[in-house]
C-alpha cells in the first residue's frame, strides 16, 4: 500500500511517504496540537527520527546512539508513514503505522499521528484512520498471520474528536493508563529485603536486565518477548536513557528486579523541570512479595534527586493485575493525566 491509498482528503491535499526528513514539520505539528490535546507529552524532531528510524534490520545501536537523518519510513517492513501536504508543500497532518518487533499473544501495531488544529473538522483524520486500518491489516498479512492482530491507538481526554473517529472505525476501549508524577522530595527510604543489594545499572548486565524484564512481563496485558535488537532499540539505546539513574536490585549476584530511568531534552525545555520517567519497572514472579519493587524505586528516586532532577513520573496499566498502581500510590506518585488505548482487532489468517 502507498501513499496514494490515502482517499477522501479535502481538495488541495494530498498524501505521500512520510520520511525521516519531515520530523521537524511533525514536531512542530505536535507542538500546535500539544495546545488542545493537553497529552502532557513533548516530542521534538530527534526524538521523532529516533522514534521512527528504530530497530535495524542488522545490528542494535550503540548507547545513546542517535540516528541519523535520511530514508523513507519502507512499507512492507515494520513501520510505515504518510504525510498529508497543502499545495505548498505544508505537512497539515501525519500518521504511521509501527509493528514493534516480538510476538506474544497477538501483533500489536501503533496506529499514531496527528492533524493540526487548523485543519480538523475536514475529514483528514477520518482518512488516516482508514488509511492505517488498511495497512494494519497488510502488516498483519505480512509479518505474523497465524496469530491476531490489533492495532492500537490512544486517546486523550480532550481528544473526544478522535475517540469518536476510532470508535466509528470499529476501535474497541481495551485500557486506561494513568501517568503519575511526584516531586523528588520527602522520598521514601530505599531499604532493600534481607539478601537483596541496590546497585546501579551497569552496561554489563543489559542483556541480564532485558531477560529479566521479559520473565517479569510473561503476563502483562500487551506486553511482546523483546530480543537483542529490540532491547537495544527501544529502551537502553535510546538517546534519553540514563543508566546512572537506573537502579538494578540483585539477588544471589543476579537480577531479580530493575528501575529504568530517562530523562527527555524536549519535555525538560517545554515544562522547565528535568523529569525522570521510570520507563520499566519489574520484579522476577519468584522475588516478589519482599518489597524489592518499593526499595528499588526509592533508590531511583533518590539518584534522580541527586542528579538535580525535580520531578519523578511513570505510565502505568490501571487494571494491571501485580497491584503496580497501588504501590506507586504508596511511594508518592498521584495520577496527573490519563488515557484510553483503543484496539482494531484482526483475527488470524488461517
Amino acid at each position: 500500500m502507498s501513499a496514494a491509498d490515502v482517499t477522501g482528503l479535502p481538495d488541495g491535499l494530498t498524501a505521500r511517504p512520510l520520511t525521516l526528513a519531515d520530523a521537524d514539520a511533525a514536531a512542530e505539528l505536535l507542538a500546535a496540537a500539544e495546545t488542545v490535546d493537553d497529552t502532557g507529552e513533548h516530542e521534538d524532531a530527534a526524538d521523532l527520527i529516533e522514534w521512527w528510524g528504530r530497530e535495524p534490520e542488522e545490528e542494535p545501536p550503540a548507547p545513546r546512539h542517535a540516528q541519523a537523518r535520511g530514508g523513507t519510513l519502507q512499507p512492507g517492513h515494520r513501520r510505515d508513514g504518510v504525510a498529508v501536504v497543502d499545495a505548498d508543500g505544508r505537512v497539515v497532518a501525519w500518521a504511521t503505522s509501527i509493528v514493534p518487533r516480538g510476538v506474544r499473544d497477538a501483533l500489536r501495531i501503533w496506529s499514531e499521528g496527528r492533524v493540526h488544529p487548523d485543519w480538523r473538522g475536514r475529514g483528514i483524520g477520518r482518512a488516516l484512520v482508514a488509511w492505517q486500518l488498511r495497512r494494519g491489516a497488510e502488516q498483519h498479512a505480512e509479518l505474523a498471520p497465524a496469530v491476531p492482530g490489533r492495532l492500537v491507538a490512544a486517546a486523550w481526554p480532550a481528544m473526544t474528536s478522535l475517540e469518536r473517529l476510532l470508535q466509528r472505525a470499529g476501535f474497541e476501549r481495551e485500557r486506561l493508563y494513568a501517568t503519575m508524577e511526584r516531586p523528588l522530595t520527602d522520598l521514601p527510604r530505599a531499604t532493600p529485603a534481607p539478601g537483596v543489594q541496590l546497585t546501579p545499572f551497569t552496561w554489563d548486565r543489559d542483556d541480564e536486565v532485558r531477560r529479566a524484564h521479559n520473565a517479569s512481563f510473561t503476563e502483562h496485558h500487551g506486553s511482546t518477548e523483546r530480543d537483542e535488537v529490540a532491547w537495544r532499540s527501544w529502551f537502553t539505546g535510546q538517546r534519553a536513557f540514563r543508566p546512572d539513574l537506573s537502579v538494578l536490585a540483585l539477588a544471589d549476584g543476579a537480577v531479580v528486579g530493575y528501575v529504568l530511568a530517562y530523562v527527555y531534552e524536549a519535555d525538560t525545555r517545554a515544562t522547565g523541570v528535568a523529569t525522570a520517567h521510570l520507563g520499566q519497572i519489574g520484579v522476577l514472579p519468584s522475588a516478589r512479595g519482599r518489597g524489592v519493587a518499593t526499595a528499588t524505586i526509592a533508590a531511583a528516586l533518590a539518584a534522580a534527586a541527586e542528579a538535580g532532577c525535580g520531578r519523578a513520573a511513570l505510565d502505568v496499566d490501571t487494571e494491571n493485575t501485580t497491584g503496580a498502581f497501588g504501590l506507586y500510590e504508596r511511594v508518592g506518585f498521584r495520577t496527573a493525566r490519563t488515557h484510553v488505548a483503543y484496539a482494531y482487532p484482526l483475527a488470524p489468517l488461517g
